[in-house]
């Protein structure tokens, strides 16, 4: 039986989730996280076999929660989950230890799939995705400025282009203001921006938000 925690800040999606895999004879859901913070409680608490975590919430957030589980538990099977079925939130929960990526669009059984994969300690990549990454390599399509960022500076990117304020973030991901005006500076010179409006459209631009 593999055991699994759910984190997603939509209460309506982890139910969806949870009936799917209360269906499903090999998984059990042996907790819920509505929030990173919680996540990273529940993590600790539960020691599931598979957390399915989305990576767009609130506070910390998905990419945030990830690194501390894996700074607190280094074999940890994380299974993480998005809605934006672009190569970057993939690429970068997987450089993060993410044990897969699935979209929020694929088919129900999916889920399962993936989760079963990760049980046993395969990787698993949505199809699609997994199509745009390769077609990333043999067309040079990936080459964004984007790349340019780091882990810390593509999280920090994203906040700035749904509107968070400096301070907001700094609370959020528990740093200093000044940290993250360090990133901000750092972010606007490798993208060549002038402005956070504009992060906010190469932000929409490369399916990372949306409009």
């Amino acid at each position: 039986m593999i055991r699994v925690l759910l984190v997603d800040d939509h209460a309506v999606v982890r139910t969806g989730f949870r009936l799917l895999l209360q269906a499903h004879p090999g998984t059990t859901v042996v907790g819920e996280a509505d929030s990173g913070e919680n996540a990273l409680k529940r993590f600790q608490e539960l020691n599931p076999d598979v957390t399915v975590m989305d990576l767009s919430m609130p506070g910390m957030g998905g990419l945030e929660a990830l690194r501390r589980i894996r700074a607190h538990q280094p074999q940890a099977r994380v299974l993480t989950l998005s809605a934006h079925d672009d190569p970057q939130h993939a690429q970068r929960a997987l450089r993060e230890g993410a044990r897969g990526f699935l979209s929020k669009r694929s088919a129900p059984e999916a889920l399962i799939e993936a989760i079963t994969a990760v049980a046993a300690g395969e990787r698993y990549l949505d199809a699609e995705i997994a199509r745009k990454l390769a077609l990333q390599e043999t067309d040079g399509s990936g080459k964004s400025p984007i790349e340019r960022l780091s882990e810390r500076e593509f999280e920090v990117f994203l906040r700035l282009a749904r509107g968070h304020t400096v301070q907001k973030i700094a609370e959020d991901l528990k740093l200093s203001a000044s940290t993250i005006g360090t990133h901000l500076y750092n972010i606007k010179q490798k993208l060549a921006v002038a402005n956070q409006s504009e992060l906010t459209l190469i932000a929409i631009r490369h399916g990372l938000i949306e409009a």
